[in-house]
Order: C-alpha cells, then sequence, then structure tokens
C-alpha cells in the first residue's frame, strides 16, 4: 500500500481507502480531526516547554555544577519543572509523530509549526547553554580578542559565568561568519539579554530561510512538500534546540537549503553555480559540518549527459563559489583559518550518545573485568572516522554511478531532470545521517541535520538511485520516514530545560544499550537476504482491500 504523502503507484493512480464498509467521506472528516488533535496537542506541549523554561530553562544564574535531575527536582518549582518537561516533551514529540506521514496541507505545515514556535521564540534558552558560549565568542572578537586562540574566560568576557565549565578555556570551533554575527549581535544587543535576542532572530532568519526554500526543492525531488515541510519545520528539536536555544547549526541550514535549491533549479549555469558555490561556502563558514554535503553538491550542478568533464566544468564553478565565499569571510573578519584547529576540542565531550564513544566505553569496561584499562575512547573514535571517510566515498561514487546510468537512458533529458535532484539530496542526507552516527560526539541538534535533506530527499515510492530490485533495508531506507523520524524523536528526550544532559547519568547503561543496538542492525542487515521485493510492486487495485 501506498504510503501517505507519496507520489502515486505505478498504474498512474492513487490508492484510496477501500474495502468493505469504507465511508470516503467519514474518512476525509477523520483525517482533518486527527490534525487538529495533533495541532493542539503540540501546542499544548510547546506551552508547557516555555513555562519549564521560564521556572528552571539554561538562564544565566542557573547552577552549573553537580547538577542532577535530583537537584532539579529538589530545587524551587522542581517537579513543576520536570512535568512540565517531559509531558511537554511527549505531546510535542507525538503530534510531530502522528502526521510523520504529511500534513493535510503545506499551508497548514506551515502555520502548524509557526504556531509551536512562538511560545518557545519567548521563553529562556532551552536544552543548552551554547548560546552563551556564542555570546561570550562574539565579545571576544569585538573586543579585539582571537577566539581562536583565547578561550572565553581568558578574554575577560562579562558573562563567563553563564559559559559551561567545559567550554571556558577552548577556541571557537565555528567559522568566520558566525563570529562576526555574533560579534554583531553583541554589538548591536548592548548587554547579555540583548545579545541572546538577537542571536535567537539570527537562528530564526535561518529556521525561515529554510521554509522558504523547503517547496522547491520537494518540488525538484518530486516528493510532496506537506511533508517535507512538517518533518522539518514542525520537528521538536528545531523549535527546542534551533530557535529556543538559538543553535547556530539553524543558520547554517537555511543557507545550505538555499545553496541547493538554487542548484537544482539552475543547473549547469556559471553564474548561478557561482552564486550556489558563494550560499554553500557561507554555511561552511558558520560551521564546518556543510563541507559534507559539497561533493553531493558538485552532482547536483551538472548540466547534460553526467561526465568527468561536465562534472569538472560546472563543479569547478561551484567550488570557486565555495573558495571565494571562505576566503573573503577569513579576510574580513581578520582571522584566517585558525577557526580550524578550534575543531578539535569538538570532542572533549565524553557521552555514549555518540555510536563510536559508546563503543568505546564498552571495550573499557570489558577490559575492567580482566583488570586492564584499555582507554578505547580514542581509538574507537579514529576507527570511526576513518570508516566514515570510506561511507562518504562510497555514497558518492553510488550516486555518481546511478546517475551517470541514466545517461544513455530514452528520454535522457527528461530522467535527469527528475532524477538529479532526488539522487544527490537523498545521498547528501544519507552522508549527513552518516555524519551524525559516527561523529566523536553526537548532541540532540545535529540531528537536524540530516533530517533536512532526507524530509525532502526521502519517503518516497520510488528512489532512483534504488534499483527496484534492492534488498529489503535499502528499499526501506529509500521509501520509509520512520528510520530518520524515531531517532529525532528519542534525541528530544536527551536533556532537561536547563542544558543537563542526561547521557551524563546513564554511561554504562546507555553505552552497552548503544552498542549492542549498533550490533543488532548490522547483523540484521548482513542477514536479511537480498532480491526479497519483486521487481516492480504489483499495482493495488482500486476495488481492493487496503492492508
Amino acid at each position: 500500500m501506498t504510503e501517505p504523502g507519496a507520489p502515486p503507484n505505478p498504474a498512474g493512480r492513487a490508492e484510496p481507502p477501500s474495502g468493505p464498509g469504507h465511508d470516503p467521506a467519514r474518512a476525509q472528516q477523520a483525517e482533518p480531526r486527527r490534525a487538529r488533535a495533533a495541532r493542539y496537542a503540540g501546542l499544548a506541549g510547546a506551552l508547557l516547554l516555555a513555562i519549564a523554561g521560564y521556572l528552571g530553562g539554561a538562564l544565566p544564574s542557573a547552577p552549573l555544577l553537580r547538577v542532577t535531575p535530583v537537584t532539579i527536582w529538589q530545587g524551587r518549582h522542581g517537579p513543576l519543572v520536570l512535568g512540565a518537561w517531559l509531558v511537554g516533551t511527549a505531546l510535542l514529540v507525538g503530534a510531530w509523530w502522528a502526521l510523520r506521514r504529511g500534513a493535510p496541507s503545506t499551508g497548514w505545515a506551515y502555520r502548524t509549526a509557526g504556531l509551536w514556535a512562538l511560545p518557545l521564540l519567548v521563553t529562556a534558552p532551552l536544552g543548552s547553554r551554547d548560546v552563551y558560549s556564542y555570546a561570550c565568542q562574539g565579545w571576544a572578537y569585538a573586543h579585539g580578542a582571537d577566539p581562536y586562540v583565547t578561550g572565553v574566560a581568558a578574554a575577560g568576557c562579562p558573562w563567563v559565568d553563564a559559559v559551561s565549565p567545559i567550554w571556558r578555556d577552548t577556541s571557537a570551533p565555528y567559522g568566520p561568519v558566525f563570529v562576526l554575527l555574533a560579534a554583531l549581535a553583541v554589538t548591536l544587543g548592548g548587554g547579555l539579554t540583548g545579545t541572546i535576542v538577537l542571536l535567537r532572530l539570527f537562528a530564526l532568519a535561518g529556521v525561515l530561510l529554510a521554509a522558504l526554500c523547503l517547496p522547491g526543492l520537494a518540488r525538484a525531488a518530486g516528493v510532496p512538500a506537506r511533508r517535507a515541510a512538517w518533518l522539518l519545520l514542525a520537528c521538536p528539536l528545531v523549535g527546542v534546540h534551533l530557535l529556543a536555544g538559538a543553535h547556530n547549526d539553524a543558520v547554517m541550514l537555511g543557507l545550505l537549503l538555499l545553496g541547493l535549491l538554487v542548484l537544482v533549479r539552475l543547473p549547469g549555469r556559471p553564474g548561478a553555480l557561482l552564486v550556489a558555490g558563494v550560499l554553500l561556502g557561507l554555511a561552511v563558514a558558520v560551521k564546518a559540518t556543510a563541507v559534507v554535503v559539497l561533493p553531493y553538491a558538485a552532482l547536483a550542478a551538472v548540466h547534460g549527459r553526467y561526465t568527468v568533464r561536465a562534472l569538472a566544468r560546472d563543479g569547478g564553478w561551484l567550488a570557486g563559489g565555495v573558495l571565494a565565499a571562505l576566503a573573503g569571510s577569513s579576510l574580513l573578519s581578520g582571522l584566517g583559518l585558525g577557526w580550524v584547529g578550534g575543531l578539535s576540542h569538538s570532542g572533549d565531550s565524553e557521552q555514549w550518545t555518540s555510536l563510536p564513544t559508546a563503543v568505546g566505553f564498552v571495550v573499557d569496561y570489558a577490559g575492567a573485568l580482566f583488570g586492564r584499562d584499555p582507554d578505547a575512547v580514542p581509538v574507537a573514535r579514529a576507527v570511526a572516522l576513518l570508516l566514515l571517510a570510506a561511507l562518504l566515498v562510497a555514497l558518492w561514487w553510488r550516486a555518481w554511478t546511478a546517475l551517470r546510468r541514466l545517461n544513455d537512458a530514452r528520454q535522457r533529458v527528461a530522467r535527469l531532470a527528475a532524477a538529479r535532484p532526488r539522487v544527490t539530496l537523498y545521498a547528501a542526507g544519507l552522508a549527513l545521517a552518516a555524519t551524525v552516527v559516527l561523529a566523536p560526539v553526537f548532541h540532540p541538534w545535529y540531528a537536524t541535520w540530516p533530517l533536512a535533506l532526507l524530509a525532502i530527499g526521502a519517503g518516497g515510492e520510488h528512489s532512483p538511485d534504488v534499483p527496484a530490485r534492492a534488498d529489503t533495508w535499502r528499499r526501506y531506507l529509500a521509501t520509509r520516514t520512520s528510520w530518520f523520524v524515531l531517532p529525532s524523536a528519542v534525541a528530544a528526550f536527551l536533556t532537561l530545560p536547563d542544558g543537563t544532559n542526561l547521557a551524563r547519568f546513564t554511561k554504562a547503561p546507555g553505552a552497552i544499550t548503544m552498542t549492542a543496538l549498533a550490533l543488532t542492525l548490522l547483523a540484521l542487515t548482513r542477514l536479511t537476504p537480498a532480491r526479497l521485493t519483486p521487481t516492480r510492486p504489483t499495482p493495488t487495485r482500486p476495488d481492493a482491500p487496503s492492508r
């Protein structure tokens, strides 16, 4: 049966629910009723989260040392804060999950996501204290210090007490574009509160920019815009962490999607390729994670037949724009490439939510049983990075091969026009998903990186880069959304409103569970026999019972 929100079946017809006792009028009434219930359940959840933020969010005066769920519970308004946070998160996640296959319409999805965002935009920072690090890094730069050399404590930031202790003496890992934005927020804000408000407005601008790009990208990829908009904009991680938490990932995603939109709408035009390259380069200069998408963006840049010469020609224009943006922002800020060195500190935090870190923990636990201390975390992280590099190359080669295969097909111009956005966006989303899974550290808002692209490139009935006679798991990844929606839903429960990460208090059980889950999925993938699905799905007759 075709998943709601997916393209029509091969017979060219949608598959209306049917069977004995089916009432189309009643079914049409039930869907809006379900959507309305989800809308107001999510709004109630957002309001509860806003209340939790006012009473116990990541406020500058909140205690930073020896904070545990027990001490939060025993604090002022503790039961109310934790209760509102847990119930609000459950309502918001449940409402988002209920419509994961598509909202009633694109406009409905936008209005509902905006409704949910309103309470979160006016509460205290939620789920993280990173916004205070941003403010202090901007303050350091605005007052003549180099945030890539000097920690915010040594720079003399007056708000350093609000920064998490682990980040007070480390250099900034963000690109020069975001340092400039943070310094602008400090200069115009006039104080900590004004700075936080402006940083949140920058995050809002990034989310709005992504929202403007979604319909065009969805049309180009051949997926329903109502589903893509819902999956990204209504995701609780976007409201809680990107907006309320004011994370710079929002700015990165906005620039990234705009650059990709230019590519898929105007491939092969040198001017458009330069503009797209500049936008993608600015995204990298906000947060280096965006660099993972660049090789796949080069595939989207190719116009016409896919040949090495065409890739070098069109990819060269794109690369020129990227380098111009990086060089220009580095020169404008006067900071050069010092921010690259700051990336090494991103792994200072060791938590089981990162798969390689969890595996390292488990090896250390096993070694301790025999009186040894393997110190396996650095080794597991290094192996994971090597595996990630190989996986990214394999994903790119697979996308390149899939597009090359269409060169000799009949009506190849039309097929390439339809396949290029879907293949490249889907492959880029998988690359970001692999980056999140194999990175040395994971925070909940990292899940928004692959979510933004997979909401556009995945979930249709057919994916041009996945053959019809593919194995079960590959077809599942290509045609379902649950596999990347579920981790985002789980990640929403990993933090408390004041920024306390629950992974800190579940180290051993969390590491063992994460490792066991990864081994189970790996075993299932290897044991699943290939070609369990037919070459073509059998079209469902209009009068056949719905399954």
